[in-house]
This record gives structure tokens, sequence and C-alpha cells, in this order.
């Protein structure tokens, strides 16, 4: 069994989500006016319009103003990256419903909405402040 994961993603406009995705420093291609690829790490994330996902899916998307329906953790190799990295996504027109903070002493992240009001969290944890077992 193949162990890729592909994640569809509905959008209001693929071309400005592409292009935030862009400014916030992942690398989102577009593939014609129907879809883009996201790409974090190994993780592939297509972008639709919102009525080919709801075709695609035969259900309607959520309404992300008033509920979510996923958030995407990332994880950060430092508490810099994850200033800076929140820093870009106000900058190219997300909402920031977390604050960077730290959490239990060795957590430090931050939340933010994209665009299309999808939820994502960027996670800084330094295990060697970790609890032992």
């Amino acid at each position: 069994m193949s162990q890729e994961i592909w994640i569809n993603l509905p959008v209001k406009d693929v071309e400005r989500s592409t292009a935030f995705f862009n400014e916030i420093g992942f690398q989102a291609v577009s593939m014609g006016n129907e879809r883009a690829k996201l790409a974090i790490g190994q993780t592939t994330i297509l972008l639709f319009p919102d009525t080919v996902f709801e075709k695609f899916t035969g259900s309607k998307i959520a309404d992300t103003s008033h509920s979510a329906e996923v958030i995407f953790s990332i994880g950060a190799k430092s508490r810099e990256e994850v200033d800076t990295f929140i820093q870009k996504v106000e900058f190219a027109g997300g909402s920031i419903f977390g604050k960077p903070s730290e959490t239990d002493g060795w957590m430090y992240g931050a939340g933010f909405a994209d665009l299309d009001g999808h939820r994502w969290n960027l996670l800084y944890m330094d295990e060697s402040k970790m609890p032992k077992r």
C-alpha cells in the first residue's frame, strides 16, 4: 500500500491562496486555474476551488468563519522560527488566533488562519526540557 498522503483543501481563490502560501515561505505551484499544489516537507496539500471540492466530495464545505474542520500542525526548529513565520503570516494577510507563547515549559508555538479560515499551528518543542516519564 502506498504511504503517500495528499490532503485536499477547498479555497475561494486558488491564485490568491497560492500567492499567500508562497509569501509565508511554503512552496506552492499552480496546476492550472482548477488547483495548486502546496508542498510542506513530505506532505502534499492540493488546493481546489470550493465548487470543485464540493463536487469531488459530494458535500458542502465547512464554514470556517464559525467552525474549524481541522488544524494543520507544523514543526519548527526554534522559537525564532515561530516568531519570524508568524510575522510573515500577518504581513501576507493571514489572521493570528494564537500569539506566540510557551506551554508547559518546553513547547513554544502560535496559531494562524489562512485566507480561507483554515487553521494552522507552528510548534517548536525543546526536547531537552521535555518531562521524563
